[in-house]
């Protein structure tokens, strides 16, 4: 048998503000609830609700320290979403080399200036 679905997926996860920052926060060292609370202007309870959410889609894991949870990031589920995002550059790419056609061809030449 598999493991088990996650009730969040990644894309869910990170569209939240909130939670994209708190990813910020736990990629350079692990933190406590309380560490993490400080840096927002909500209650304790919407943090760790934030965090469930992270960790519910894999972006986060906790360990137990004493009598509080410590929070890190796990990047591997960022992999789904970089394999994403690489599949849809091609399509910016392309249209910024268009941009970058259009804006050149209709400059002037030296020639032309004189």
């Amino acid at each position: 048998m598999g493991e088990p679905q996650a009730k969040h997926d990644v894309f869910q996860a990170i569209a939240d503000p909130t939670r994209r920052q708190m990813l910020k926060l736990l990629a350079d060292e692990e933190m406590p609830v309380t560490a993490i609370s400080g840096h927002f202007p909500m209650s304790r309870t919407a943090v760790s609700k934030h965090l469930r959410i992270l960790s519910e889609a894999g972006l986060v894991k906790d360990r137990r320290v004493g009598r509080e949870n410590r929070y890190r990031l796990n990047p591997e589920p960022l992999h789904e979403l970089k394999q994403w995002y690489a599949y849809f550059e091609r399509f910016w790419e392309n249209k910024m080399a268009a941009l970058q056609y259009l804006v050149e061809s209709d400059q002037p030449d030296e020639a032309d200036r004189e």
